[in-house]
């Protein structure tokens, strides 16, 4: 996958190192600020939307990124790269879990008791793990390209 000659995967990953951390910094703030959280429903849901849709993309084609190189011929570098897939593969399904709670928890704003503190320590939990996971992928990513 390709624009104009460069590879897709360099160009997608920025769209997953902005928005992936944007969205669990207002997932977790929709779920531990209730004053701000009718006006924070809607922006959080798009931007975890947003965010899913962009770390999927940047998983597949990083997946056709990778079989388009030759990159096992150099076993450091295959190495880092295994390390970055692994930690991709992760990312991928923590944000999913984020969107499904997200999801969940615009659906059922309105809702207060023990369905609001499941919801908020859901989108908590997700949104820590995908702000580790980001961190995680995108470090071993820059390792594998710049690191040496």
């Amino acid at each position: 996958m390709e624009i104009n000659g460069l590879p897709l995967h360099p160009l997608v990953v920025h769209a997953a190192v902005v928005f992936g951390p944007l969205a669990a910094l207002g997932a977790i703030t929709y779920a531990v600020v209730p004053r701000w959280r009718d006006r924070l429903r809607w922006p959080m849901l798009v931007l975890v939307l947003v965010a899913t849709g962009a770390i999927w993309t940047a998983y597949f084609t990083g997946v056709s990124f990778r079989a388009s190189k030759d990159f096992f011929s150099q076993p450091p570098l295959a190495a880092k790269i295994d390390r970055h897939a692994h930690f991709a593969g992760i990312l991928r399904w923590v944000t999913t879990g984020l969107a499904v709670v997200a999801v969940l928890a615009a659906w059922l704003h309105a809702r207060e008791g023990a369905v609001r503190w499941v919801l908020s320590a859901g989108l908590v939990v997700m949104g820590v793990a995908t702000l580790v996971y980001v961190a995680l992928t995108g470090d071993a990513g820059a390792q594998s390209v710049w690191g040496s």
